[in-house]
């Protein structure tokens, strides 16, 4: 390992990044060196511009892609050698709005009814019922299941923050009767090993094979569950404010883009509160 790769791992750890934010910072950075057959430290502005426009032009990718490929770069350049990348703004080609499909409270529960074993329910549940995401539900572990306090601990969640989550009625039912039928000992869903936490691609798989076999034809992967879930809390009066501090949002913006749904969208039983109780009373 060169010493430089090694100080751009070290310094995106002491930043806190976390390991896929690394790992594709990394990528891309070698991915520039590879381009030009040199270390990237010895890059002028203008090879790193043309390289951005390669990208843009040559290779198409989506702006979503560009971008990452910038700040992966000024993040090498100011933070890891200490001179600030000064280069022209760039233009990014517009990307298409799409708002996501929203599921109702009957096509979650369908959902649900086509996963194939308990493990699998109790995840994709947590998903909708506590609008957990996928990467925090297979990151949980035993401890974070707090019974006496009926509290759910979510730890180091997306942008390195912790949150508490209360443990409701439904949840408790299915947590205990997972417990019952899995034991975990350590970690909460494991894979092929029961020290090893599942992976998250397997649960999104879970959730596709699912939704496919109840006949949703929805766009959308899993994090469906969880803007559900925000959504129907919204619908059932929850404020935005203490919805955004249960999806552990740092800025309320985020939070709010879920309103834009609610002046189209039917509920045909979305109540809010207990979800997952709702849904444990009907499997």
């Amino acid at each position: 390992m060169s010493p430089l790769r090694q100080k751009m791992i070290d310094t995106m750890v002491l930043k806190g990044h976390a390991a896929s934010t690394q790992a594709s910072y990394l990528y891309a950075v070698t991915q520039l060196a590879a381009y030009y057959h040199c270390p990237p430290d010895q890059l002028k502005v203008s090879e790193v511009e043309r390289y951005f426009l390669y990208l843009l032009q040559e290779r198409k990718l989506a702006p979503a892609s560009v971008r990452l490929y910038v700040n992966a770069v000024r993040f090498l350049f100011s933070q890891v050698l200490e001179r600030p990348l000064q280069h022209r703004p760039i233009r990014y080609p517009k990307q298409p709005q799409r708002i996501p499909e929203l599921l109702t409270h009957s096509e979650v529960h369908q959902v649900l009814t086509y996963c194939k074993n308990r493990k699998q329910y109790t995840m994709l549940a947590l998903c909708y019922g506590a609008g957990l995401r996928v990467s925090e539900v297979v990151a949980l572990r035993l401890r974070d299941v707090d019974s006496k306090r009926d509290v759910l601990h979510v730890r180091q969640g997306k942008g390195a923050r912790d949150r508490e989550l209360i443990l409701t009625q439904g949840m408790l039912y299915l947590l205990r009767h997972y417990w019952q039928a899995y034991r975990p000992q350590t970690v909460l869903f494991y894979g092929r090993d029961v020290q090893t936490p599942i992976g998250s691609s397997s649960v999104q798989k879970a959730y596709t094979r699912a939704k496919r076999a109840a006949g949703i034809d929805k766009h959308g992967g899993i994090h469906a569950l969880r803007h559900a879930y925000a959504t129907h809390q919204l619908e059932a009066g929850m404020p935005v404010y203490q919805l955004q501090k249960l999806l552990g949002h740092q800025n309320i913006r985020t939070t709010l883009r879920y309103v834009h749904w609610l002046p189209h969208f039917k509920s045909d039983g979305g109540r809010g509160a207990d979800l997952v109780g709702d849904l444990a009373k009907q499997s």
